[in-house]
């Protein structure tokens, strides 16, 4: 049962990582959290915790999307905070990355980036409030060797974050951007060097 009165937060890539760690801080401070993955069934910590659930969520599925919104707005009545943390770092030489490699990089870090906005919105819109806030990285404002594909799909996150702010403070809807620095999590995917 959810608290009265308390805020909902929906955070993708729950699974481990900044996603795993921010569901157990929203969730401690009292918040109810919706804590999305693509695997649910695997999971056995999240599940446990009061005002907490755990939909399935894969990023690069639009169907899964509306689908966890829906049941996190039937269980908590509205969402206060979307947290887009759903991402990898796909490393190596840009050369050796295939066409697969790489479009899953940008449908995953970006596109699935859109994709959570673009479902989220109508609800949004609907209550004239809401935060959207994108995990980008501090490689989204400088680079490094081997890192060409992530660093892209960062900066595309951050320019459209920074541009969509401006498109939707109007009616009351704010974006934000957070841009960790390196963390110790199983995050990244090696290119066909």
């Amino acid at each position: 049962m959810s608290k009265e009165n308390s805020k909902t937060v929906l955070i993708t890539g729950s699974s481990t990582g900044i996603g795993r760690e921010t569901a157990l801080y929203f969730q401690k401070q009292g918040w109810n959290v919706s804590a999305t993955m693509r695997t649910p069934s695997k999971e056995n910590i999240l599940t446990k915790l009061e005002n907490t659930i755990v939909p399935k969520l894969d990023v690069t599925d639009t169907k899964s999307i509306q689908s966890a919104i829906d049941e996190t707005i039937h269980k908590f009545g509205k969402i206060d905070v979307i947290i887009n943390n759903a991402g990898y770092g796909l490393i190596g030489p840009f050369e050796g990355a295939s066409p697969e490699q790489i479009k899953k990089q940008y449908d995953t870090n970006v596109f699935g980036v859109m994709n959570v906005i673009r479902s989220i919105l109508p609800h949004y819109r609907k209550n004239k409030t809401g935060i959207i806030v994108n995990v980008a990285s501090m490689g989204g404002r400088l680079t490094f060797p081997y890192y060409s594909l992530y660093h892209g799909t960062k900066w595309a996150v951050e320019g459209f974050s920074e541009s969509l702010k401006f498109e939707l403070e109007p009616i009351g809807i704010k974006v934000k951007i957070i841009e960790p620095g390196a963390i110790k999590t199983d995050f990244y995917e090696r290119s066909n060097e």
